[in-house]
């Protein structure tokens, strides 16, 4: 007779999404920022003339800039 396994439970914790999720623009840069061992990235703005770059700090203080961009064109397909 075959007996059921204990399967112990997956904390919420381990799948916990990210709480803001970025757009997907075809105008940003993300540069990879070697402090830590952690994944740190600063991002900038190209948007509209792909010249100079606008700094918009790191991943967390550029995504609420970021989506909010009304220019609705620089999205990615499959963003809109």
């Amino acid at each position: 007779m075959a007996l059921p396994q204990i399967v112990p439970a997956a904390e919420a914790e381990t799948f916990r999404l990210a709480p803001h999720r970025i757009r997907r623009c075809t105008f940003r840069r993300l540069i990879s920022v070697d402090i830590t061992r952690e994944r740190l990235y600063d991002v900038e703005c190209l948007f509209p003339e792909r010249r100079i770059p606008v700094p918009l700090g790191d991943l967390d203080s550029a995504t609420p800039i970021c989506n909010a961009c009304t220019a609705a064109h620089i999205f990615r397909p499959d963003e809109d």
